[in-house]
């Protein structure tokens, strides 16, 4: 029986769509039948998840385990029918799958910044006015 024993990432890639969850050798352990394999970044190295669909998207990748000169290969689909890895990943890349919470304060800044920008204009006109500054008054009244 295939369980894993340790699932800690080497690092974690946040993108816009996706997560990469980088791996190394000491961070990713397996017992098979009792004895612990390693993690050897032999094949692939990472995890990558879609943010939107929050599915594992190398599906094809193979991973490398070795105990003393045994190697031993699982694919991800292999992976994924082992209960423990799914939780254990799941709790790893919830923090960045919320993808919505960071683009609407990216969105809010941006329309801040603008209302901020076109007030700060209206008050250099209104001064241009007081200081009866004409040409002042024309450039400026071709930014709004």
């Amino acid at each position: 029986m295939v369980t894993v024993k340790l699932l800690k990432p080497y690092c974690i890639k946040t993108e816009l769509d996706h997560i990469h969850v980088l791996l190394e050798q000491e961070y990713f352990t397996i017992s098979i039948e009792n004895e612990i394999y390693q993690f050897v970044p032999v094949k692939a190295k990472e995890f990558v998840i879609n943010r939107r669909t929050k599915k594992i998207e190398n599906l094809d990748a193979t991973f490398a385990f070795k105990k003393d000169n045994k190697l031993f290969y699982l694919t991800m689909n292999e992976l994924i029918n082992l209960p423990d890895f799914l939780i254990k990943l799941y709790f790893i890349t919830k923090p960045h799958l919320d993808m919505k919470r960071t683009e609407n304060i990216n969105d809010n800044i941006d329309v801040i910044i603008d209302e901020l920008e076109h007030l700060n204009v209206k008050r250099l006109i209104d001064r241009a006015l007081d200081e009866r500054n004409e040409e002042a008054f024309y450039d400026l009244l071709a930014m709004l």
